[in-house]
């Protein structure tokens, strides 16, 4: 062999040894950590954010932090403008709605201390059973028998839609659905709890409920549920039932065994027959402490509308000091 072709054998299993020893040692280097996500902060509540704002615009004088449980929560007081108040009116607004809402809740809030009344009005918070998602499931009819006639076992999606459609429908599938409304009902309770509290530590002679929209409703659920011997009456602005919340108002309302005022606007064909089924099983009842007091929305005059709403509720409140 000659010599020059001896000198290049060496030179070549040097370089293949060489690059086999980077490649093992490319392959047996970590591989670059990845980027870890950043953690997502909790969305704000929007009720913590409607809070905020009115913190920011009341008169500190009126807010109250009250606690329920592990979290802390808005409150507007107003004592009465007596020097021997006959109680306090605890105000539970609806869904949407805060605790100085244009609607009933403002308007009886700073009026009922002129009539003898501390209010104290109370920031809700989010609740979440409406927004969860719905499961969709495979109806019995489909599952019965979802074979085509090509012999084929899938449904046809037009079957598909309707039956995810139905379902979706029906709060009894939405899965956590009893969950979600336990946990609302126990932090909303919870408010309700601190604001009975608050009432008693201002030596209240008498605490009354009133809830407007859906807020009567949660506040008939409390009565019913808890049943405490502090609160003695209820008043009812409007009232309706949540969507997918049981029961309804017509089952809670006039079982409940305390004096309640079921105020609702007679110029909803709706309410009005939703009221008159109350009225009714009110009756069936017996129970001679349900009454309910109609009103009539005045377009164009919300100030006169308001005025009314006060006039009628202090006047079921205090009937003896009332010329209404």
């Amino acid at each position: 062999m000659p010599s020059h072709n001896r000198s290049a054998v060496p030179a070549l299993c040097l370089s293949l040894l060489f690059t086999s020893t980077f490649s093992v040692q490319a392959a047996d280097a970590p591989a670059p950590a990845a980027e870890k996500p950043a953690e997502r902060q909790p969305l704000v509540e929007r009720s913590q954010e409607e809070s905020a704002a009115l913190e920011r615009q009341i008169p500190r004088g009126e807010q109250q932090q009250l606690q329920a449980g592990s979290e802390s929560f808005l409150a507007l007081w107003k004592p009465a403008n007596s020097a021997e108040p006959e109680g306090v009116v605890i105000i539970v607004p609806g869904a949407g709605e805060t605790a100085d809402w244009p609607q009933a809740v403002a308007p009886l809030r700073s009026k009922l201390p002129d009539a003898n009344w501390g209010t104290l009005s109370l920031s809700l918070p989010d609740v979440n059973l409406d927004t969860l998602p719905p499961r969709v499931i495979e109806s019995p009819k489909a599952a019965v028998d979802t074979s085509s006639k090509d012999g084929s076992t899938a449904a046809k999606p037009i079957e598909q839609a309707a039956s995810a459609e139905a379902e979706g429908t029906d709060p009894a599938v939405v899965p956590g659905a009893d969950e979600q409304d336990k946990t609302d009902a126990k932090r909303i309770f919870d408010r309700i709890d601190a604001a009975v509290a608050f009432a008693q530590a201002q030596s209240a002679r008498s605490v009354v409920l009133l809830g407007h929209g859906t807020g009567a409703w949660w506040a008939a659920r409390y009565l019913s549920e808890k049943q405490p011997a502090q609160v003695q009456k209820l008043v009812m602005v409007a009232g309706k039932t949540p969507p997918a919340r049981q029961p309804d108002l017509l089952q809670l309302a006039p079982a409940l065994k305390l004096p309640t005022a079921d105020v609702f606007y007679q110029d909803s064909a709706a309410a009005s027959k939703n009221a008159l089924a109350r009225s009714q099983a009110a009756k069936r009842a017996k129970n001679e402490g349900y009454k309910q007091v109609s009103l009539k929305t005045l377009p164009g005059n919300s100030a006169a509308e308001q005025e009314q709403l006060y006039r009628r509720v202090r006047g079921w409140l205090s009937p003896q000091g009332s010329a209404d």
